[in-house]
């Protein structure tokens, strides 16, 4: 695994090491998976997911997303270790823990020949729920699928496929939601709608967990951000810490005259100048440097360098995880 030595912001891999008091609907212990090819999707992961939170799971392809809710959710069976679902343990007490989960997988795979009415009713049926149709209703509502709850699956778009998808998992009341890459390829409208409809089962108390590659979603969505690379938790932590660690900030100025060079005083800083010696850019850790900002400017002042604008610019989640799966030299 990578240690912390790799990023000396953090002072643990996962900020829940010494939070084993945290109310954890899903937890996940020295969790592996290794295939038949001898490929290990899964090196020993351990992972909590608080109740009622926002947990997005980040990682690049092949980096074990999809293995990690395959197991949790039933599909694939783990080679060692141990998960549990509201405290229901997912093979020796299986029924319990799915009964607990939906999930949204990616592929778009439902009987094509039924109508969106009686596939969301059945699959509330596998759980063995008693039949609630004012509780289908409101899901199909919810997801604009009312219209069409006649239809059958094969003469909708793919975008309402997708919505399908998804008042399939919410079908029988699940306290636990994955969305595996739920918006991958969909329409904005769907998308808007998705994360109107995470925020209000969030409200409900539903514990969401999403895989996504629009990590701007995750930075505008997760509570909490876990970040996965060749099968293994790189770190897990609230979202706004991971940012104040691990971001950068940058200081724009626009130079009343251009410099051809730094002033070899101003080494003591992170500077960057343009090509035209127009802009000079002070890079710095937003958590340890902020009152380098201050010396910087008294110091350009002490050396007579004007400038006429000044912007600041914060490092995107995108470029934090970029830089935590990108390999070290």
């Amino acid at each position: 695994m990578q240690s912390s030595e790799h990023f000396p912001e953090l002072q643990t891999v996962t900020s829940d090491s010494l939070g084993a008091l945290v109310d954890s609907i899903i937890s996940v212990k020295n969790l592996t998976k290794t295939y038949a090819s001898g490929f290990q999707a899964l090196k020993n992961v351990n992972l909590e997911i608080r109740r009622g939170e926002i947990f997005a799971l980040l990682g690049p392809n092949g980096a074990g997303k999809t293995t990690l809710i395959g197991v949790v959710c039933g599909t694939v069976n783990p080679s060692s270790g141990a998960v549990l679902a509201d405290g229901h343990d997912i093979i020796a007490d299986y029924r319990a823990a799915r009964s607990k989960i939906g999930l949204v997988p990616q592929e778009l795979s439902t009987d094509m020949f039924e109508t969106v009415w009686d596939t969301v009713c059945f699959s509330r049926g596998l759980f063995g729920k008693p039949k609630n149709s004012a509780h289908i209703e409101k899901v199909l509502r919810e997801l604009s699928l009312w219209d069409k709850r006649a239809s059958k699956i094969m003469t909708l778009s793919g975008g309402m496929k997708r919505r399908v998808l998804i008042a399939k998992a919410l079908s029988h009341e699940p306290q636990i939601l994955f969305l595996d890459e739920p918006t991958a390829g969909v329409d904005v409208d769907l998308r808007r709608d998705m994360w109107h409809m995470v925020r209000a089962l969030r409200e409900t108390g539903v514990t969401i967990i999403l895989t996504t590659h629009y990590i701007e979603e995750a930075e505008q969505m997760a509570d909490r951000i876990g970040v996965i690379n060749k099968g293994e938790i790189v770190l897990v932590e609230e979202k706004s810490v991971l940012m104040e660690k691990l971001g950068k900030k940058e200081l724009i100025l626009q130079l009343e005259s251009p410099l051809k060079v730094i002033p070899p005083s101003l080494a003591q800083y992170e500077l960057a100048l343009s090509k035209e010696g127009a802009q000079l850019t002070f890079t710095f850790h937003a958590a340890r440097e902020r009152a380098k900002m201050a010396t910087l400017l008294h110091d350009l002042a002490e050396l007579g360098i004007g400038f006429t604008d000044l912007q600041t610019r914060e490092s995107s989640l995108e470029e934090i995880f970029v830089s935590l799966v990108r390999p070290q030299s």
